[in-house]
């Protein structure tokens, strides 16, 4: 089975864009291990219907749209690394919850939950302002973890300086670069092809 973690710089960074476009194009599954907030509709939701590839059901589904050991304290659940158990697929993109740093409970945040399923990671970074930093501190957590590496994924207007910095300050290749639409549909996510460099990254997992 080949799979990959998608995590981001933050929340709200375009992960989830990112996964359904990443699901298309490779025509791999789509696992989401804990939903932060139902209310305003899931992440899993909306990779099925952009991506329309086989969804997993979450392990965790919590209902307030907070750091998920917050929203799991409101709804009464305990999280347990134990409970997360990969999907079987032939190709899975697992998304993680805001950043690598993000609580799970008050001994696992999200780099736990990676080291715990063994899988590399796509990092899922902003083009503009700020990303330089947030990017290789984000980098650097995930290396002293041991966690992978796999690339980043640019989300936003093309900034080839941000692009060159990353590169060459967080030791890392910048795999791919999407845009932020101002409509998201199966039909841009298709017109948006997927880098050679991306796809041979994915291909050579395993």
């Amino acid at each position: 089975m080949k799979s990959v973690f998608v995590t981001g710089t933050d929340t709200g960074i375009g992960k989830t864009i990112a996964s359904a476009w990443l699901c298309h194009h490779w025509q791999a599954d789509y696992w989401k291990p804990v939903q932060s907030g139902t209310e305003d509709g899931t992440d899993s939701a909306t990779v099925a219907t952009l991506a329309q590839c086989e969804v997993h059901p979450e392990a965790y589904r919590l209902s307030a749209p907070l750091s998920p050991h917050q929203s799991a304290a409101l709804d009464g659940v305990n999280i347990e690394l134990k409970q997360f158990v990969l999907p079987k697929a032939d190709r899975l993109v697992v998304e993680g919850a805001g950043g690598c740093m993000v609580p799970l409970n008050w001994q696992h945040t999200l780099i736990d939950l990676m080291q715990h399923l063994a899988l590399p990671v796509l990092l899922v970074a902003r083009s503009g302002l700020g990303t330089i930093n947030h990017t290789c501190l984000s980098v650097q957590a995930l290396r002293t973890a041991k966690v992978p590496v796999l690339g980043v994924l640019m989300m936003g207007p093309a900034n080839a300086a941000n692009r060159q910095a990353i590169e060459h300050f967080a030791k890392t290749p910048v795999l791919a670069e999407l845009p932020h639409w101002r409509s998201v549909g199966t039909n841009a996510l298709a017109n948006h092809p997927m880098p050679i460099g991306l796809r041979q990254a994915l291909e050579g997992l395993g």
